[in-house]
């Protein structure tokens, strides 16, 4: 997955994985990536005989991976990562991949609706943080129309000079108003 726009390891089940996949990230190619980039299933049949990616296949070997698989994750056109197989045998995934893809296209949907998660979330926390903020300016401005005798307007500009005035939020202007009040001080 990308993370800050740099290649990364999020998921793994070997902790070999990312040290193999981080050669790929060094020297900016390798299947893994180029299924990333492309769109299509990356197959190394044998770390043993050459192929395009031969710092990949080193790396492979000297951590006891003979073939490697590597699929795209995505939805629609958009790619959201890809996913890693490695074998301890050479020629593993003959076959496999009809199999792997429709995992990887699984794996895809989990990822998208995570990805969608985070980012509702991420949406979401400073909505709630500002309603929070509204809420306590709110009771503040009911305290100090009271106590005042102004108006919403009026007691509005109090709590921003007294901010101004203080270098202080106006929202933790407000909440000492209201803490003060409620006898929280």
């Amino acid at each position: 997955m990308l993370v800050s726009d740099r290649p990364s390891t999020a998921v793994f089940t070997d902790p070999e994985s990312p040290e193999i996949d981080q050669t790929q990230y060094d020297t900016g190619h390798g299947p893994c990536l180029d299924a990333f980039r492309t769109g299509r299933i990356c197959v190394v049949p044998s770390t043993k005989q050459d192929n395009p990616w031969p710092e990949f296949s080193a790396a492979c070997l000297a951590h006891g991976i003979l073939s490697t698989l590597s699929l795209p994750l995505a939805v629609g056109e958009m790619p959201l990562g890809a996913m890693n197989l490695y074998a301890p045998d050479e020629f593993a995934y003959d076959g496999a991949q009809t199999t792997a893809l429709l995992f990887s296209t699984q794996a895809s949907i989990v990822l998208a609706n995570a990805q969608a998660y985070w980012d509702a979330r991420s949406l979401g926390e400073p909505l709630s943080e500002s309603i929070a903020s509204r809420a306590v300016i709110e009771q503040a401005k009911g305290i100090i129309m009271g106590s005042m005798r102004c108006g919403a307007d009026e007691a509005f500009d109090f709590l921003v000079k007294q901010s101004q005035h203080t270098n202080t939020k106006l929202r933790n202007v407000a909440q000492d108003i209201v803490d003060d009040v409620a006898g929280h001080r």
